[in-house]
């Protein structure tokens, strides 16, 4: 498989990341799956990307302090401004984030969903009541793995 146009594809603890940037900002970060071929940064601003989400794999309750710019709808930029509050090691649940924003936790789900910057805005510290509850549109699978993966990096257990 190609790198789909890509500036960057990189292995990490949880499998391929690819980033797309627009004018040297980041707007895309993809989980891919096993065998996209890696690819080397296309830019130094996709190298200094690359080198951010490297760093918060050494050190996860580090933020990722990149560039970037997120496209989305009105409420879902606000839901999103609102992950990036979210302190590394610790979560909130999709119900008591919809409290704070004066949403319904359905849709806090459904723009964290649409996130377009998982890690960078971390939509794996919204969990559910009972659960980790689903990730990048998944209740099951690679992605939801991923999702544990990350929490326990962040010294998060989850269970169920």
């Amino acid at each position: 498989m190609t790198s789909g146009g890509r500036d960057a594809v990189f292995d990490t603890e949880v499998g391929l990341l690819g980033i797309r940037l627009q004018q040297g900002v980041l707007v895309e970060l993809s989980f891919l799956a096993a065998g996209v071929a890696p690819r080397e940064p296309a830019s130094p601003q996709a190298a200094r990307v690359v080198a951010a989400i490297r760093r918060y794999f050494e050190t996860p309750r580090a933020a990722v302090e990149v560039d970037f710019r997120l496209q989305g709808t009105a409420f879902q930029r606000r839901v999103w401004e609102a992950l990036r509050t979210i302190p590394a090691g610790t979560t909130i649940t999709y119900g008591a984030l919809a409290a704070r924003l004066g949403s319904g936790a359905r849709a806090v789900g459904n723009a964290c969903r649409r996130n377009p910057l998982p890690i960078v805005v971390p939509c794996h510290r919204v969990v559910a009541s009972r659960g980790p509850g689903g990730f990048a549109g998944r209740r099951d699978g690679r992605l939801l793995e991923v999702k544990r993966r990350l929490l326990q990096l962040e010294g998060i257990e989850t269970t169920a």
